[in-house]
């Protein structure tokens, strides 16, 4: 079981088209950018809702409406964009399964469920660790590291076709 949705996968791939640093794009709208990546447009219309009440995202209606980033790239962490998606949860949830050991028939001794187990405390300095790192990690960053793997040209064919799409809308 996934521990960290899909709808943060579609999130940031539609992020990243609004602020990749290859492409001119920094507005598309919902309808453009689920089209784009093959993705169903009321899901994808759930994620920026999310997004917007976690004020990463600005919409503007109208026909030229779209979504754009509320604040610079660099400013907003892969963090950010999972705690407004999927909430903040933790990664690990304990059983207790140490005070069901047979040997205790049923009443545990203080000092087999007293404080955090070694399991559940290293289950929090995974967790932490984990946040640590997508809390360093900016949309800047990563849509940087998408740049690199991209040719050029796929950043200018993106803002072709989210150009024309646009200019299609106003008419």
């Amino acid at each position: 079981m996934s521990h960290i949705s899909a709808g943060v996968e579609y999130a940031l791939h539609c992020l990243l088209f609004i602020a990749n640093p290859q492409g001119d794009v920094t507005e598309a709208s919902v309808r453009d950018l689920s089209e784009l990546q093959g993705v169903p447009f009321d899901y994808v219309a759930k994620l920026f809702t999310k997004l917007h009440k976690a004020r990463l995202i600005i919409a503007t209606e109208g026909a030229k409406g779209g979504i754009r980033l509320a604040k610079p790239p660099h400013e907003i962490t892969v963090l950010e964009v999972l705690d407004a998606i999927d909430g903040h949860k933790k990664m690990f949830d304990c059983k207790e399964i140490r005070n069901r050991c047979a040997v205790f028939e049923n009443d545990p001794p203080s000092w087999a469920s007293s404080g955090l187990c070694a399991i559940h405390s290293l289950m929090i300095d995974a967790d932490n660790s984990m946040r640590a790192v997508l809390a360093a990690q900016t949309l800047a960053g990563l849509a940087s590291q998408f740049g690199r793997k991209s040719p050029p040209e796929f950043g200018q064919q993106v803002t072709r076709w989210l150009g024309d799409r646009g200019s299609r809308r106003i008419l």
